[in-house]
């Protein structure tokens, strides 16, 4: 967490569409399919219009599709780009969120195009595979006060547990478990390392907002634990997931000081996988419900203006996004 992001601009030179597509719009993407889902399960829990949730649904979904387009479109141009997009810490963290949506976008179809959603999730746990390896290549190609673990390789390096999500929606739980023991003991290092980190040393403040990504793989842990069954296991994340979500709350206004950036991204994906997994546990429901609206309220507004800074050109700039 030491290392500043490499915000310095390039000059855009090259005319062309989606040249310059930022990594930087998948985190908040992540964020809102997983409201969406999360709007899913609570119309069924409350009573609520489930065409509702459909609608956005299916409107995340489109944009999902649209992102992954510009995206491709940039690489198709000069697919050296994803090394350099690699290369910073925006570009990681994006990355990271761009294959995890995959697993989402996966559980989004499934009730419609059960076979479709298999192959999505499929093709997101081989392009998450490829990410890994990727990443550690460029870790280990640029400078040593690079490698420093950040909350963003819980989006590398144990992302896939949101695949096992998708897996239990598919019926896969084999597939699940799998996930879940091996993914575990990297959230458990990366934990760690970082809690070491804080009692060490005080993260920049551009850096802070990357801290809420660490209540995301205790949420999606303990929902994988309760769609297998272990319910004492769930109990013990939701617990980690409150202790996290609450000293987020308690230090908000320190780990967003240095004010709205494209790394507040990283708040929107947490916000709606802890609702999913107040949602889910037995007995608690309404607080499900408390926090859905609460996500809400934070993540539509944050992909409103990233959307308007990539239309602008400006979040590109921003995140010092690769150019094709």
């Amino acid at each position: 967490m030491t290392q500043p992001p490499k915000f310095a601009p390039r000059p855009l030179q090259k005319p062309g569409l989606f040249r310059r597509t930022p990594p930087a719009i998948f985190p908040p993407l992540l964020g809102t399919l997983a409201l969406g889902l999360g709007w899913r399960e609570g119309a069924g829990l409350f009573g609520l219009p489930g065409g509702l949730a459909e609608a956005f649904l299916g409107a995340a979904v489109l944009l999902w599709a649209f992102m992954h387009l510009a995206y491709l479109a940039k690489l198709a141009r000069r697919p050296g780009v994803l090394a350099e997009d690699l290369a910073i810490l925006p570009g990681r963290a994006g990355l990271g969120a761009a294959v995890m949506s995959d697993y989402s976008a996966a559980m989004a179809i499934a009730p419609y195009a059960p076979d479709l959603a298999r192959a999505l999730l499929v093709l997101g746990l081989a392009l998450h595979l490829l990410l890994m390896l990727a990443v550690i290549r460029a870790l280990r190609a640029g400078p040593e006060a690079g490698r420093d673990v950040t909350p963003a390789w819980h989006l590398v390096f144990v992302g896939p547990i949101l695949g096992a999500v998708a897996a239990l929606v598919l019926g896969w739980d084999g597939l699940a478990r799998v996930i879940f023991v091996l993914t575990l003991p990297m959230a458990l290092f990366i934990w760690g390392t970082s809690l070491r980190q804080l009692v060490r040393r005080i993260p920049p403040a551009p850096l802070r907002p990357l801290l809420a990504i660490h209540l995301a793989p205790a949420s999606l842990f303990g929902l994988v634990a309760i769609g297998l069954g272990w319910t004492e296991i769930a109990f013990i994340f939701a617990a980690l997931a409150s202790v996290i979500l609450l000293a987020l709350l308690v230090s908000g206004r320190w780990v967003l000081e240095s004010g709205f950036s494209p790394l507040w991204g990283a708040l929107t994906f947490p916000l709606a996988a802890f609702a999913r997994l107040m949602l889910s546990l037995p007995g608690w429901a309404t607080l499900g419900g408390v926090a859905l609206v609460l996500a809400t309220l934070v993540i539509l507004p944050i992909l409103v203006r990233v959307l308007q800074d990539w239309a602008r050109g400006r979040l590109a700039i921003k995140t010092n996004a690769a150019e094709a």
